[in-house]
């Protein structure tokens, strides 16, 4: 079967996407010379997929140990909570929280998996504390040892 990125983007298209996931800030002329295209058309390419939703956004990922971060967590959750409105005042919640990184919604055991950067134990303890607040019922914390691999690269 074949994936829906290949109906839908042309292999110029995916060049692109690529040079982009590991190089974001290149300029339209440097990937135009890799892919073999003018610049105004990588522009106008660029400008396509952003608009089509395949580039949500373009950031810069930091150093979270520089910046003194020192505590990645990831913290299964369960909560009480099964009403639309009520889920969504808590994941509402859980968006503006500057510790999550990320929040996933499960299945299984737990409702949500959460990956939290706090500076040490105190910020930790005080991030449980706000879920406890939530309506949270059951939370299971794993603190990352070591970070064995990273990637925002999509294998397209």
């Amino acid at each position: 079967m074949e994936s829906i990125t290949n109906k839908v983007l042309d292999t110029l298209d995916v060049q692109i996407l690529n040079i982009l996931q590991h190089q974001a800030a290149l300029s339209n002329t440097e990937i135009a010379k890799r892919v073999n295209l003018s610049a105004p058309a990588v522009h106008t390419r660029i400008k396509r997929l952003e608009n089509e939703g395949y580039i949500q956004r373009k950031v810069a990922i930091l150093d979270q140990e520089k910046l003194g971060f020192d505590l990645l967590c990831f913290i299964f959750i369960s909560t009480h909570i099964h009403q639309a409105d009520e889920l969504h005042i808590l994941e509402s919640a859980l968006k503006e929280m500057p510790e999550v990184l990320e929040c996933q919604c499960l299945t299984g055991e737990y409702d949500y998996l959460l990956k939290v950067a706090n500076k040490d134990r105190n910020d930790l303890q005080t991030f449980i504390r706000k879920l406890n607040k939530l309506g949270v019922t059951k939370i299971q914390t794993s603190l990352a040892l070591r970070e064995v691999k990273s990637s925002t690269v999509l294998p397209i």
